[in-house]
């Protein structure tokens, strides 16, 4: 048979989709801003004949309704990454959240540690020979796919069409929904701070030409961007990129020709955005999108010579230990990809790792950099891993450096209203 055919026989509702998922299964939703909202709607619809189905995503943006209370006998959520729209459950105790790299995601879909029953994606239009794009997110949402007994597609005439190893032939269609709207964006910075500034500055500085970046997204990156306007033959190698990685790349600052490896390609695995950067990426051979296992994993990203990587943290404490994850006992993230991305530039020729951070919080109340992390929180990246923390304040190297040492260049870029108790902490513990 061929795929038009086979395509169109598969064309449905979302409410005729949905049936197919029954009590006890596990669920895999697209991530970011690939989030099929009509599907989890249709889902979400179905609670009442449903128990004990799983929900597992990244972070996503969007519709989220399985984790309201009501839908609890129903709907459970396996948060892979601790976005706004599930971090109350999650904190409730009504979801679950599983420490992970990024990297390691796609492993345990494949190897069925976490077993996925069916996906719901969310794609572009099939091209003349039958394959569609996961578009603006490939990341862990093509094992998924692959892995699943029943694959219900939201087919968007709006997609773009990701290019590289970021394609699902029709054949694996067990259901599609098609529609036509615009895909959920992420509303933009329209101002940066002065804090964010001074840390974009002093991060800028340790960034050389024809070096290779991953950047997250917020404020601290877009301020980053702001000050490689005369940097020279930049490359991109991230999990993701956003509307201030395009505008690099068009103003000739982000050339990807210095890089060692995927040379003259940008390499990402989703983009979080507005429609800029979906137009941007829609069938553009600069753009080669790859599934996380591979765009995160550390021997991978250490091939790229002169590799930064540019993290957040939410405290870091004088030996330099970094909470990303939690605010003490209460989870308000996830791992992500920056454990992946600090250990690749760590070991890249000339590379860099950094963790960026504000010096205080709470409108400058409470320190950042502190003598212990507070009690419950997490510690994403070991002090190990940690070379670089740059604040608002300057740039405290620690690679190599003994407690002694970390405990004097983490104070010296603390805000200055807390060095001198920093300075007594340190001296309590031996320390200073």
């Amino acid at each position: 048979m061929h795929w038009v055919e086979l395509y169109r026989q598969r064309v449905t509702t979302p409410e005729e989709a949905v049936k197919a998922v029954q009590s006890g299964d596990h669920v895999w939703i697209h991530g970011g801003c690939n989030n099929p909202e009509e599907l989890i709607s249709a889902l979400v619809a179905r609670a009442d004949e449903l128990s004990n189905v799983e929900i597992v995503h990244i972070l996503t943006f969007g519709r989220a309704d399985y984790v309201d209370p009501k839908y609890e006998k129903s709907f459970r959520h396996r948060a892979l990454f601790v976005g706004h729209n599930v971090r109350q459950a999650v904190n409730d105790g009504r979801a679950d959240f599983v420490p992970v790299y990024l990297s390691m995601i796609p492993r345990l879909l494949v190897e069925r540690i976490l077993p996925i029953d069916v996906a719901l994606i969310h794609i572009s239009p099939p091209d003349e020979h039958g394959f569609c794009s996961f578009g603006v997110g490939v990341e862990c949402t093509k094992a998924a796919a692959e892995q699943a007994r029943t694959v219900i597609a939201l087919v968007n005439k709006q997609m773009p069409r990701a290019l590289g190893d970021a394609f699902i032939h029709v054949s694996k269609l067990t259901h599609v929904v098609e529609v036509d709207r615009p895909i959920l964006e992420l509303p933009q910075a329209t101002e940066i701070g002065e804090v964010a500034k001074a840390i974009g500055s002093h991060i800028a500085d340790l960034i050389e030409d024809g070096a290779t970046l991953q950047m997250g997204i917020g404020e601290i990156p877009d301020a980053v961007l702001l000050f490689l306007k005369d940097k020279r033959h930049l490359g991109i190698h991230t999990e993701m990129f956003s509307d201030g990685v395009v505008e690099l790349f068009e103003s000739g600052v982000i050339t990807n020709e210095a890089k060692t490896l995927h040379r003259g390609k940008i390499v990402a695995s989703f983009v979080l955005g507005s429609k800029k950067t979906f137009d941007f990426l829609d069938n553009n051979p600069f753009c080669e999108f790859r599934p996380s296992d591979y765009v995160n994993d550390p021997f991978v990203i250490s091939q790229n010579d002169k590799m930064v990587a540019i993290n957040s943290a939410l405290s870091v404490d004088i030996t330099g230990q970094v909470c990303a994850d939690s605010i003490g006992r209460s989870i308000y993230s996830g791992f992500g990809g920056q454990v992946d991305f600090i250990r690749g530039a760590a070991r890249s020729k000339g590379g860099r790792p950094v963790i960026a951070l504000p010096a205080t919080a709470k409108g400058g109340t409470l320190s950042r950099i502190v003598d212990t992390l507070a009690e419950g929180s997490g510690v994403v990246t070991n002090r190990a891993d940690v070379h670089y923390v740059v604040t608002e304040f300057g740039v405290a190297s620690l690679f190599g450096k003994s407690l002694r040492e970390r405990a004097a260049e983490l104070i010296a870029v603390a805000h200055p209203d807390f060095r001198d108790e920093l300075r007594h902490a340190a001296r309590r513990r031996g320390l200073l």
